[in-house]
């Protein structure tokens, strides 16, 4: 009998091990599908931009600005989202996004001239802001316990994007010059808007309906969400508690303080942050700008010119070669979504970027040596298979860490109240970082050579790694109402080792 008794407790244990439901997952799915489109138009690109340019007769400048601008773009939607957010709700923001991806998809595919290609990449641009919203949306409403689990699904949505983007590259090329590109970019009008169809089905955020002063909405919701009513009444205590509500009130509809609601949110984050605060906001910015800084936008925008730098020639063969690209960088994110909840973000994340240095650095050096190696060398043959495998480790490597680690770390560590507008400042670093990056590619290479602008990029992520290492504290299996505690000083560290070992001996005395 005293044997029983602690497994029972275990077991029944809802605080400790919430489990994800059903209806949690369709919503984290829908949502997730709007970063599908994204993907779609950065690997749709690399390959359309070659018909694009012979089509349009444009210039390598022309090219950089039309690749790159689109992240500039998204920067105006990551900043109106973040008040839009607050104002009309999660929900219809995604919504917002659904709409002005599916214009801008239209006005890409029908554009008469480069004018008209450039403003459905604007709205197209704007809209991308807008759907990162989802990324808060997903965290608040799923469990603490597989947070990671389901904050993976936009990268992998991204990813699944990409490779949708690439096969459509390879199918549309034998169309003609003209029509071919315009194929490729108008098919992306057709997710979006059975995405925005879904959207209307979803439910609204339960922390974001609380922080309207909707007791009795959220509590429906959550009760959608979570396995049981234990789980209910305490995720429900936490968001009140992060919200500035009594627990004593209970009535559907109650009053909120326009401080919890995010009033004054701008000045709290910007001009007189907290120690935590201002803490937060460093790792959430500089997780972001680390994802970018690596390169991998130019991997994925302008991989048939790396494989054609590496040898590869012929738009059929660069396009198939690309296709691969896509196909690793899909199916390597299935490693983050089964070990992200289990190993940790922090562990997880200092090892894959380790292993996306260690590929910078061989493909650089690998394309070093085929320039400086007569095309008749056998050995030629051999480096180039290496540049291959480089690349495709590269993009596998981001995809089982920093892709979608900087998706979920820079959402869940801001607290409830300044959540929405603490994304849209990470998420604006991101998309200036990728947009600089991706629209300065060209003449970066042209100057130092693609070799060296990938040396570049690794001693970038040298300190990027450092960076990580001394201010990225693990987050894994605290809710989100604890970020701000585990942020609050320094000593991250001795804390997360204290509460390890804490929790190690608990589960060896449960075993007992």
């Amino acid at each position: 009998m005293g044997d029983e008794k602690p497994h029972i407790d275990q077991s029944n244990d809802d605080r400790k091990k919430p489990k994800s439901s059903r209806f949690a997952f369709g919503c984290a799915f829908l949502s997730s599908a709007m970063f599908s489109l994204l993907g779609y138009d950065a690997g749709v690109m690399s390959g359309a931009v070659i018909f694009i340019q012979q089509n349009f007769s444009l210039s390598d400048v022309q090219v950089e600005i039309m690749m790159g601008i689109m992240n500039l773009y998204s920067i105006i939607g990551a900043a109106a989202a973040g008040r839009t957010s607050d104002l009309i709700g999660r929900r219809y923001t995604i919504l917002m996004a659904s709409v002005m991806l599916f214009a801008g998809a239209l006005l890409m595919g029908l554009a008469p001239n480069y004018a008209v290609l450039m403003l459905g990449r604007f709205v197209a641009g704007v809209a991308i802001g807008f759907a990162v919203n989802a990324s808060v949306y997903i965290s608040e409403i799923v469990p603490a316990a597989s947070r990671g689990f389901f904050c993976t699904f936009p990268e992998a949505f991204i990813n699944f994007g990409i490779l949708l983007g690439f096969v459509s590259n390879f199918a549309f090329s034998n169309l003609p010059e003209h029509l071919g590109w315009r194929f490729m970019l108008a098919l992306g009008a057709i997710p979006a808007a059975l995405i925005g169809i879904g959207i209307l089905f979803m439910p609204e955020s339960p922390r974001w309906l609380v922080l309207q002063g909707r007791l009795g909405e959220a509590k429906r919701v959550l009760s959608r969400v979570s396995d049981s009513e234990s789980e209910v009444e305490l995720r429900l205590a936490d968001i009140k508690a992060a919200a500035g509500i009594p627990d004593h009130c209970n009535d559907d509809v109650v009053q909120v303080t326009k401080e919890s609601r995010g009033g004054g949110v701008w000045k709290e984050l910007i001009l007189h942050p907290t120690p935590s605060i201002r803490r937060v906001l460093i790792a959430a910015v500089g997780v972001h700008f680390v994802q970018q800084s690596s390169g991998i936008d130019t991997v994925v925008l302008y991989s048939p010119r790396i494989f054609k730098t590496a040898g590869i020639n012929g738009n059929t063969a660069l396009l198939g070669a690309t296709m691969a690209v896509g196909f690793v960088k899909t199916s390597s994110i299935l490693v983050a979504m089964l070990f992200l909840d289990k190993i940790g973000r922090r562990r997880l994340l200092l090892i894959t970027l380790g292993g996306m240095l260690g590929c910078l650095a061989l493909l650089a050096t690998s394309l070093t040596i085929i320039d400086h190696l007569d095309g008749e060398n056998k050995l030629v043959h051999w480096i180039i298979v290496v540049a291959i495998v480089m690349v495709l480790g590269f993009v596998a490597f981001y995809s089982m860490g920093l892709g979608p680690i900087a998706v979920v770390y820079g959402t869940e560590i801001f607290p409830l109240r300044l959540r929405a507008q603490g994304l849209s400042i990470g998420i604006s670093v991101n998309r200036v970082t990728s947009g600089v990056i991706g629209m300065t590619f060209l003449s970066l290479t042209n100057a130092i050579t693609v070799a060296g602008a990938f040396f570049l990029f690794c001693g970038i992520g040298c300190l990027g790694w450092v960076f990580c290492y001394m201010m990225l504290p693990e987050t894994r299996g605290r809710t989100l109402e604890e970020m701000d505690e585990l942020f609050r000083d320094w000593n991250w560290r001795r804390r997360s080792t204290a509460r390890m070992i804490k929790e190690g001996e608990h589960d060896k005395e449960t075993k007992a």
